[in-house]
């Protein structure tokens, strides 16, 4: 591939990891400064260099439904700030309507680069805080019905006006939040991690000089979309569908419709969202720039080239979200938990991918992060746990459904059980995979991850945001659906509750009482007639399938022998021989999928 531009393309390559490695020294700085297990254990955050025009040059590795979202939050950061933009800026915002941002518990920190006393762009950051006030400890508040409810809004203000610190907006935000310690110790790893970024293109455009740097990222961003281009010529042109559901929210759910159109073409994907649900009044609706993301984090994660993660990708992707819908809110509409929504657009658009690219594409999974939220006062100071647990991927052409792994949408970490019960009065009783959860296949989907957490506290309060109960991971091409989520609550008095996926009001948890979540599964891929019975076997060694379910799920008989386990060649035969109307009734289970292109 001939390269565009005039950068010599040795030396784009060498620049280009040069801003990937500033990119990520933002990104290690956070780890190493924030005050957060949520920030600095479950890694919630992102991290990039744009240019003055706001197009993104690298990025972190952290979360792919923050990144595609930058673009859109700095446009407006600098059509506020305008002409007053200075060097040791530092620049802070985090509302959706006032600042393109994407619900109020991730704030931008964001710090002006100059170089000889020309702005030459930005290093960004993006934190998802402890907590930001509001009706619910931790601010992802489900039954919000509008955003005032949810926490403080921040505008586009500046946290230091050439390198002066704003003490009036310090303190307002410390009033104005539960975990104040924590809040303004990760804005101030954000700071830092700023300054990391700055400093880091400060000695690029002293080895190279201006001309060089700004040619390169010219040409980056060229050479970026070129790949893209190359790549979507091998994508069958047509148009693709796909319906998926969250659950609903609260005790009577109602399912809350995604529906997507992907079109592709010679030079761009459609991504069209049109018959997705109105908005609600409830935080889960995603907002513009965040509907923007998923779609570009699925996108990518299907294409193969090394694509530079710079801006030049993004040009071949439309998405259209039609205004006061669930993808696309308008004030009031509250959207504290809306990143339900944005997996849950993920896991559509791969449904709607699927046909197109069978062999890239996977069966759905447990549906990116569950969020709990345990949260009460100790000797009269508040206390906030919160943790993104991530769970499992379903089952690919090529390989069973991974485990203990992140959702496409978000590379985040679940937080390990010492540094949540050390810095939380919670004892985690369980942690590890459930046996026979996955979804039959030729390839199996991957296992269930269920977590205890057990209250120490004389009392607490627990929020919830997870989901696939009644809508469970898809399989595709034969493959069964793999297993739902579970939340239940078992009290210290023996009794026992049964509780939604999406928590309208916190549930009060007293000393000794349990919270027992098991995540949704992942679902299979082909008929689970055709699966390997050494695989089978293994499944079973492992623990992973029973003997039962290998024998109901995927038709292999297996016996205990002296020596262990052992498949019965013969019975197995007959077995499989004597079901074809189990392997056409697991064909079901795959979704409909249409391309009504050429």
């Amino acid at each position: 591939m001939t390269l565009p531009g005039k950068t010599d393309p040795f030396l784009l390559e060498v620049l280009r990891h040069s801003f990937d490695s500033i990119a990520e020294e933002i990104t290690l700085t956070i780890i190493r400064t924030a005050f957060s297990q949520i920030v600095r254990d479950s890694l919630d955050f992102s991290t990039a260099l744009c240019d003055t025009q706001a197009r993104t040059i690298a990025q972190g590795i952290c979360t792919p439904m923050h990144l595609g979202s930058f673009r859109d939050a700095l446009l407006n950061l600098i059509e506020v700030a305008g002409d007053d933009i200075h060097p040791d800026d530092v620049f802070i915002m985090n509302d959706p309507y006032a600042a393109a941002g994407q619900h109020l518990p991730d704030i931008y920190v964001v710090k002006a680069i100059f170089n000889g006393g020309r702005h030459k762009g930005w290093a960004m950051t993006l934190a998802h805080h402890s907590d930001v006030g509001g009706i619910v400890a931790g601010s992802n508040a489900l039954g919000a019905i509008e955003i005032w409810q949810e926490g403080l809004r921040l505008p586009v203000l500046k946290l230091y006006d050439r390198g002066v610190r704003n003490e009036t907006l310090w303190q307002i935000i410390s009033l104005n939040v539960r975990t104040p310690d924590m809040v303004l110790g990760d804005l101030q790893a954000q700071i830092a991690a700023c300054a990391t970024g700055a400093r880091g293109m400060q000695r690029l455009y002293d080895r190279y000089g201006e001309s060089t740097i700004d040619t390169a990222i010219e040409d980056l961003n060229a050479y970026a979309h070129q790949l893209a281009l190359a790549e979507l010529s091998e994508i069958p042109k047509g148009t693709y569908r796909f319906t998926d559901h969250i659950d609903g929210i609260g005790s009577k759910p109602v399912p809350i419709r995604l529906q997507v159109e992907v079109t592709v073409t010679d030079d761009k994907v459609i991504v069209d969202w049109e018959g997705s649900s109105p908005q609600i009044d409830a935080g889960v609706n995603s907002t513009l720039p965040f509907t923007k993301a998923s779609a570009y984090a699925a996108l990518r994660s299907v294409l193969r080239s090394d694509i530079p993660n710079c801006h030049g990708f993004t040009e071949i992707v439309e998405v259209r979200a039609p205004s006061g819908t669930v993808v696309n809110p308008v004030l009031p509409g509250p959207c504290g938990a809306r990143g339900i929504t944005g997996y849950r657009m993920i896991d559509c658009l791969m449904g709607a991918l699927a046909e197109a690219l069978p062999e890239r594409v996977t069966a759905d999974g447990s549906g990116g992060s569950t969020l709990p939220t345990i949260s009460g006062h100790i000797d009269g100071k508040p206390f906030i746990f919160c943790e993104t647990a991530m769970g499992v991927w379903g089952a690919a052409q090529e390989h069973d459904g991974q485990e203990g792994v992140p959702h496409i949408g978000a590379n985040q970490s679940n937080i390990p059980i010492e540094m949540i019960e050390g810095a939380y009065p919670i004892r985690i009783e369980h942690y590890g995979l459930v046996r026979d959860s996955g979804g039959a296949g030729r390839r199996r989907g991957g296992l269930a991850i269920q977590r205890d957490y057990r209250c120490l506290s004389e009392t607490a309060w627990l929020n919830v945001r997870s989901d696939k109960r009644d809508f469970p991971p898809h399989g595709l091409y034969g493959g069964e659906a793999g297993a739902p989520s579970m939340n239940r609550v078992l009290r210290a008095d023996g009794t026992e509750e049964i509780l939604p996926v999406l928590l309208s009001e916190p549930i009060l948890l007293r000393r000794n009482d349990l919270f027992s979540h098991t995540m949704a599964s992942g679902g299979g891929y082909g008929n689970p007639m055709e699966r390997d019975p050494a695989a089978v076997l293994e499944d079973v060694i492992l623990d992973k399938v029973s003997l039962p379910a290998a024998r109901d799920g995927h038709g292999v008989v297996i016996s205990r022998s002296p020596t262990g386990y052992e498949v019965d060649e013969r019975a197995t035969a007959d077995l499989r021989n004597s079901a074809p109307q189990a392997a056409n009734k697991k064909k079901k289970t795959a979704p409909q999928l249409t391309n009504t292109g050429a």
